[in-house]
């Protein structure tokens, strides 16, 4: 029975933190639970319209993933839910698929969500939770800057209430400049005035969720002063209770589709939301799962895809706001849940009247928040060519749109990944009297090396595209010592990994260096890699040659030494 409780458990860790619920923590968890919902319920509103779906679906992607996350969640203060980059993702993906056909769309949304969850799950079974570091910090950064662009000049003509053609941000921007002059005057007042109330709300008394007070605010004022009737668009009636299915059949092209871009929104939505999870979790002083949290985030989108909603990962304000409130357990989430579903079954009539100007004053905000400046000068201060890639990707975003963006960040981090390899650091290494072992001669002036013999370190795994740059760096510091090399030692302690293109051009480049007189041995290999240098093909090509191998530098300096020695000897007697 005990085994049977220990395996849900691993797979609900939800249920493992209420088992060992305190009493004491009850009233921590109803006050951010209460205060999640009011956070969460505007916010969900306000970025349907950026997913392009009805606000209805909004709440509905923000109540039922919490409820998923409570029991699959590693995180004890992640809140999931509609976040501004995902939903500006959907509707780059379903637009141009839907063709205007609004029940296509949502149709192709649920599908969508559902492929997203999936896709989670699948990669949690697999163990894959290290896709969470697959995109550069800088990358990242770049990506989500020239999100946050997108979002704000898109809700221009809600907050100044003008009429827009849509298109890109290169249609968008230059059609602001022309239609602000035509801004409904009553639109833009009421949505400066509730810009100005959320951010004196923010600065001033932050533990207020000041989304809900714009709405509350907005709904008091459109009501009160009857804006409805002097041009302030408002949400419009919003039906209660459960949501009713919309399913369809699509053609093989359009599921094709749908597959690329829920890859693109695990990558992206699962790389921003661990991120979150992780920052609160070393808060709190305990270590999240990314395995688990991948099947959490997937239990999290089926929810939704089944509650007829659109993708959602970890949501950074909500989760702020249960940290200072001081949540203790995934309690939290399912009372946000309950108290968003009690006004979901019996409280949507004042919905009705949210003026959409203050909802785009929300999203704009919180898109102001996804811009990361801190990042961008420390990447200036550190690296000028990953600050250099970080802009790149925003232009990229801007330029080739959003989905296009993220396969344009997967391409950048790579060629990252492969710029580091390629050219590693290496070093050549000697001895400093007073000091233990070998060591990099830049590091310790007055280091010397041995003569004859080339201690050289290559601070890298051996693989296809840097193996011949290693060749070239041995080359080169051969031909640069100031006396004639017999051996070359490759300390191979750095060394993890050797593919099969390497360990070919290994063996190859012994052998040139042999026809020279110079031997090419390597020492303090691990393992793995001794597996490699063992193998049949590799031993009979050796075996023209002595083994140089060697458990340590040390070894193989006394080798040459005691090699050298025996070669003196030689020559005297004879």
């Amino acid at each position: 029975m005990h085994a049977r409780s220990k395996g849900v458990t691993r797979w609900l860790p939800g249920l493992a933190s209420l088992k060992g619920y305190q009493r004491q923590w009850l009233s921590r968890d109803m006050t951010a639970g209460l205060s999640v919902a009011a956070i969460a319920l505007p916010v969900g509103i306000a970025y349907a319209s950026l997913a392009g779906v009805p606000p209805v679906v909004g709440i509905y992607s923000a109540i039922f993933p919490l409820l998923a996350y409570a029991l699959f969640g590693s995180s004890r203060q992640l809140m999931t839910g509609p976040d501004a980059a995902t939903c500006i993702m959907v509707a780059a993906s379903l637009a141009p698929l839907a063709n205007g056909n609004s029940d296509q769309y949502l149709a192709m949304m649920v599908v969508l969500t559902l492929m997203t969850g999936v896709m989670f799950v699948v990669a949690g079974i697999g163990r894959m939770g290290f896709i969470a570091n697959f995109l550069s910090q800088p990358v990242l950064t770049g990506y989500l800057n020239g999100i946050a662009l997108i979002i704000i000049v898109g809700q221009l003509p809600k907050f100044f209430g003008y009429q827009s053609a849509g298109g890109g941000i290169g249609e968008q921007l230059p059609e602001f400049f022309i239609q602000v002059t035509n801004a409904d005057p009553v639109t833009t007042i009421l949505a400066v005035s509730l810009l100005i109330l959320l951010l004196m709300v923010r600065r001033f008394v932050p533990l207020v969720p000041s989304a809900m007070v714009v709405v509350v605010v907005g709904i008091v004022a459109v009501m009160g002063l009857q804006l409805g009737q002097r041009g302030v668009a408002v949400l419009g009636e919003i039906p209660g209770g459960l949501p009713s299915a919309h399913w369809a059949i699509f053609d093989i092209e359009i599921y094709r589709d749908l597959f690329r871009d829920a890859a693109g929104l695990v990558l992206i939505s699962f790389t921003s939301g661990v991120l979150t999870a992780k920052s609160f979790a070393s808060r709190n002083r305990y270590q999240i799962a990314p395995n688990q949290e991948l099947i959490a985030f997937g239990a999290c989108n089926l929810a939704s895809g089944l509650a007829q909603g659109f993708p959602v990962t970890g949501a950074d304000s909500r989760t702020a706001v249960n940290n200072a409130m001081g949540g203790k357990t995934q309690l939290v989430g399912i009372v946000a849940a309950i108290a968003m579903l009690l006004i979901l079954f019996f409280a949507t009539g004042p919905l009705a009247s949210v003026p959409i100007a203050g909802l785009a004053a929300v999203i704009m905000v919180s898109a102001v928040g996804l811009f990361d400046f801190d990042s961008l000068r420390v990447l200036y201060q550190m690296s000028s060519k990953e600050f250099a890639v970080s802009v790149i990707t925003t232009l990229g975003v801007l330029i080739l749109g959003v989905l296009d963006g993220v396969l344009l960040a997967v391409v950048l981090s790579l060629l990252w990944l492969l710029s580091v390899g390629a050219k590693p650091k290496d070093s050549v290494l000697g001895q400093k009297e007073g000091v233990k072992g070998y060591h990099d001669i830049n590091d310790f002036p007055g280091a010397v090396t041995c003569p004859g013999v080339l201690l050289y370190r290559f601070d890298s795994n051996l693989l296809f595209f840097n193996i011949d740059y290693f060749c070239e760096r041995v080359r080169y510091l051969i031909a640069k010592a100031k006396q004639p090399v017999h051996w070359v030692v490759v300390d191979a302690s750095p060394v993890n990994i050797i593919d099969g293109t390497a360990l070919l051009k290994y063996r190859e480049f012994r052998e040139q260096l042999a026809s020279e007189g110079i031997v090419l041995a390597h020492a303090q290999a691990k393992r793995n890699l001794r597996r490699h240098f063992h193998s049949n093909w590799f031993v009979e090509a050796k075996k023209k040659y002595s083994d140089y191998e060697f458990d340590t530098i040390q070894q193989a300096v006394a080798a040459f030494q005691a090699q050298q020695e025996a070669h003196s000897v030689n020559d005297n007697t004879g």
